[in-house]
């Protein structure tokens, strides 16, 4: 269970009970998690997206979060990294079959080009779904020409509703939590939180369970059901 990240006081007490065979009330991990300062820090909510829309689509996801195969649904969205008084931006897809990162690019600038970097990683099949906010990198004509080149069904979150595309928001909240708002390191540089933020994925995607996935990391659950 070592690991420089860590888990809410939920993912805990299942943890408990897979590696070790403990039941413990969830109620008592919280408790001596909170005396021991080992409570994961929250995220801040994020400020309103600026940008005029150009290629806007309808809901189709409609918070259907469940996958029957990989790269069937996809979501998408970008989050905040400062060090200093400068910020990194991050853009991530997750698979929603089993909730693992499968392409992430970290900018100093949020672009089209950035997010065309981030979706260029994938090899796609014709007709998959990609969700993503109304940012206007997301509806920006570059954008929408690569989709419909690529073959994928568009689907976008109702303006101001960060719950259309909560599995994506959820993500980069655990990462916030339980690395940068948890350690509260000093003195990052671009190359230091892109390290960070790679080692994380990594965890995330191969040891970090999800009650989701039946206490299996994403990776462990994509090779059980395979």
């Amino acid at each position: 269970m070592a690991n420089r990240f860590i888990y809410g006081y939920r993912t805990i007490t299942r943890l408990l009970k897979k590696v070790y065979n403990l039941v413990v009330n969830r109620k008592k991990v919280y408790r001596i998690m909170k005396e021991k300062g080992y409570l994961c820090r929250v995220r801040p909510k994020k400020g309103p997206k600026l940008g005029k829309p150009y290629h806007v689509t309808d809901n189709k996801l409609d918070r259907d979060f469940q996958a029957d195969k990989p790269m069937e649904k996809l979501v998408t969205d970008i989050t905040y990294l400062y060090f200093g008084n400068c910020r990194l931006y991050l853009s991530s897809i997750m698979d929603l079959y089993n909730r693992e990162i499968v392409a992430y690019t970290i900018s100093e600038c949020q672009d089209t080009d950035f997010v065309l970097d981030t979706l260029n990683q994938l090899e796609l099949p014709q007709g998959l779904l990609l969700h993503s906010d109304q940012g206007s990198v997301y509806t920006s004509k570059a954008y929408y020409q690569a989709c419909t080149e690529k073959g994928i069904t568009r689907s976008m979150s109702r303006k101001g509703t960060p719950a259309d595309n909560a599995c994506i928001e959820w993500f980069h909240s655990v990462l916030m939590s339980e690395t940068f708002y948890l350690h509260k390191w000093r003195n990052l540089t671009k190359d230091s939180i892109t390290e960070i933020v790679k080692n994380y994925i990594i965890f995330y995607n191969e040891t970090r369970i999800q009650q989701k996935l039946n206490n299996q990391s994403p990776v462990e659950y994509r090779k059980l059901v395979a």
